[in-house]
């Protein structure tokens, strides 16, 4: 079976996305472990990692950075954020949005 150069761009492409995928369950795993050990940095490092890695998984499934960075914007003004509990019970959600909103200036 011969391939032509498009088929190999979506398999090359395929094959990321599931890589990323790969990638963003082990982050998460190390996250936990992280916690579990109490570093710091370590805690950073796997955020980051996670935070990137999910940006580009994105990306290659044809989701622009400027259009998550609005999603983000609207899903953190949507009404149905004040009733988590996290906004609830430490207003986690606002000090996000107001940090988003001032670092964007």
């Amino acid at each position: 079976m011969k391939f032509n150069t498009r088929d190999k761009d979506i398999m090359k492409n395929l094959k990321m996305i599931d890589w990323l995928k790969a990638e963003l369950v082990g982050s998460v795993a190390a996250l936990f472990r992280a916690m579990i050990r109490g570093s710091e940095e370590l805690i950073l490092d796997c955020i980051t990692g996670i935070i990137i890695t999910t940006y580009i998984l994105g990306a290659r499934l044809g989701i622009s950075f400027s259009r998550i960075d609005l999603n983000i914007k609207a899903r953190l003004q949507d009404s149905n954020m004040k009733e988590h509990e996290v906004e609830k019970w430490f207003g986690d959600i606002t000090n996000l949005r107001y940090y988003m909103e001032e670092s964007r200036k």
